[in-house]
């Protein structure tokens, strides 16, 4: 069987956040995708995402020509033909413009099949538990705030959430983590994630001094390519370190397990190569022990955990993060009582865009 690629085609929209956003690094103020598409003589579409962003669009726009012509279902070998270390380079741009048209190949083939992706993958589950992603630094938001906005998440139903660390000196970090703990009590998972805002010998102040909370995890407390950081970190806390969201193929995922240090992987299939990496980095994961929690779009994760054992929790953002949530794509699940989400039962892995609720926010 063969289906051809006849048209190739992307679209890129950028939306204002109601309130800025501030980590542990970082300030956003929009937030942003990438749409592609890809039709084929089978009648059936394929839809992929990616970020708009300077250096990706670039070397999109420069894979997808090559692809028009060739068998959609060949996963495989368009992901080998196109990741290119020497034309193209090894991390980064080229490996996130790489992933959005994979996941849309991937989205075409379970389209085929008439499944949704997840039972094309294998199959482990339907309902996937959620962790919240906010506490954000704001404007004006303070302690009070922050408790306020995470008891709001365990009031949705949610039994796990997240906070940011590391934009403020250690001491007020620990008074809010002391604060959140007490805000959403002792049988809520509590997850801190510092985007990589410290050196190793801070990472370790801090996670001593917030052990008593006890976090869930402790996320990105150094630069991704600190792997001997993360090993230090890790000799000297009991939290459990979790990294992964600015790592690259299954290359870079097999060197930061060989450090025996990260015990939970945060990939992000958006970024890390795409369906065809994704779950080999799973699997790989599985193999040693280890966990995965994908960062980011949760409707393009929900799929990918849906087929895998070792995946505890999926990042769900709330509208106070992303005013879109929830109309982005024509088949967002909404969070469930009891803290889960429902995989949509549509073929394909659940990416269609809601174009006329997303027509409004494009860009050139």
């Amino acid at each position: 069987m063969s289906v051809t690629i006849t048209r190739v085609s992307t679209a890129d929209y950028e939306w204002k956040r109601e309130v800025p956003i501030t980590n542990g690094l970082h300030t956003y103020t929009t937030s942003e995708m990438t749409v592609v598409t890809i039709e084929t003589d089978a009648g059936v579409t394929g839809y992929g995402v990616g970020r708009p962003r300077a250096g990706e669009n670039e070397l999109r726009a420069s894979f997808l020509p090559q692809l028009v012509g060739r068998d959609a279902l060949m996963t495989e070998r368009i992901w080998a033909d196109l990741w290119s270390p020497k034309l193209s380079g090894r991390r980064g741009n080229e490996t996130r413009a790489l992933s959005s048209i994979d996941i849309a190949l991937w989205d075409i083939k379970a389209k085929v099949a008439g499944l949704p992706l997840y039972a094309l993958l294998g199959g482990f589950r339907k309902d996937i538990p959620i962790y919240i992603a906010g506490g954000y630094y704001t404007e004006g938001k303070g302690v009070g705030g922050l408790q306020d906005e995470l008891s709001s998440y365990v009031a949705l139903g949610a039994r796990a959430v997240k906070m940011k660390i590391g934009a403020v000196p250690v001491n007020d970090d620990i008074t809010r983590i002391a604060a959140a703990r007490e805000a959403v009590g002792p049988d809520v998972k509590l997850l801190l994630d510092a985007n990589c805002a410290y050196r190793y010998y801070e990472a370790i102040q801090l996670a001593r001094r917030a052990e008593p909370y006890e976090p869930f995890w402790f996320e990105e407390a150094v630069q991704p390519d600190d792997y001997e950081g993360f090993r230090k970190i890790a000799a000297h806390t009991t939290i459990p370190l979790a990294t992964g969201e600015n790592e690259y193929t299954k290359h870079g995922f097999r060197d930061l397990v060989a450090t025996q240090a990260v015990a939970i992987l945060n990939p992000d299939v958006r970024y890390m190569g795409g369906v065809t990496e994704f779950m080999k980095v799973a699997a790989m994961a599985q193999a040693h022990g280890l966990d995965v929690c994908p960062h980011g779009d949760q409707q393009a994760h929900l799929h990918l955990l849906a087929a895998i054992p070792n995946a505890p929790l999926l990042e769900f953002y709330p509208k106070e993060v992303n005013a879109m949530a929830g109309r982005v794509y024509k088949h967002t699940p909404d969070l469930n009582p009891d803290g889960t989400v429902t995989v949509p039962e549509v073929p394909g892995a659940g990416l269609d865009p809601d174009e006329d609720a997303l027509e409004e926010h494009r860009i050139a």
